[in-house]
């Protein structure tokens, strides 16, 4: 691998019983790229997000974040399960937005967002609490600080959870169809947010059917359906060129 690799998926398989969700997907990031992964519900967009950050155990394959195997440490030609310990530390180098934002309902904006630097890297709160509020600031939230998830609109909810992702300070972060659970109108506040930080430099894998903020933002494109990985390449080449013709006649019908 080189060092500008930032995600390295290699042969990944998961399985449920008998259903097969992950068919030796195989996907390279770079440092500072976005990754936009398109396809059908069910075809393991999701699942893939959840074996990155160890949300899901892989049946086979293995996974590098930023050199580092996930989830396993190789001696000689073993490999060995890490402690929880070790898959704390690799899960703190990686955020993770979901489609429902997953707020403590008791806690302010400011509150959510401080939650993890304080409690699981115990950085000082007053540290802390100066990031969280220039976090909120730049999701357009600076007046909404001392807010409860349940005062907040869908759209703010999901732009705290990015705050609360980015005061994580992570190498990469994991975009679980972020939008698909907001009202339309609310939509494009979101994806405003995550343009701003694709243009920063974060590394962003985004699972979407938000086909233009691809276009836009992406600098890579993957489609996948039944656990493959069926086609990636250029964002501008892959919607608009795809080779595949499963991939066409995807982007046709959420086009259509």
């Amino acid at each position: 691998m080189t060092k500008d690799i930032i995600v390295k998926a290699v042969d990944v398989t998961k399985l449920f019983g008998p259903f097969t969700a992950l068919d030796k997907v195989n996907l390279e990031i770079a440092k500072g790229e976005v990754c936009c992964i398109i396809g059908p519900s069910g075809s393991g967009k999701s699942t893939f997000l959840r074996c990155i950050n160890q949300l899901e155990k892989m049946n086979s394959g293995a996974i590098w974040v930023n050199d580092e195997l996930v989830g396993y440490r190789r001696e000689g030609n073993n490999l060995y399960e890490i402690s929880d310990a070790d898959m704390a530390r690799q899960r703190r180098r990686v955020g993770m937005v979901f489609q429902r934002f997953n707020l403590f309902p008791h806690m302010t904006a400011l509150e959510n967002v401080m939650e993890g630097p304080v409690q699981v890297l115990k950085e000082p709160v007053a540290e802390v609490r100066k990031r969280a509020e220039e976090l909120l600031a730049r999701v357009g939230l600076a007046d909404k600080i001392g807010h409860y998830p349940s005062q907040l609109s869908g759209g703010q909810q999901q732009r705290v959870a990015i705050a609360r992702a980015m005061c994580m300070r992570p190498d990469l972060i994991l975009f679980d169809e972020p939008t698909s659970a907001l009202d339309p109108e609310l939509v494009s506040e979101v994806l405003d947010v995550m343009k701003d930080l694709a243009a920063s430099g974060m590394t962003m894998i985004v699972v979407t059917h938000e086909l233009g903020f691809a276009r836009n933002v992406a600098n890579t494109v993957a489609f996948m359906e039944a656990g493959k990985m069926v086609e990636i390449g250029p964002a501008s080449e892959l919607l608009t060129s795809p080779k595949s013709p499963r991939t066409a006649e995807f982007i046709k019908a959420v086009h259509s």
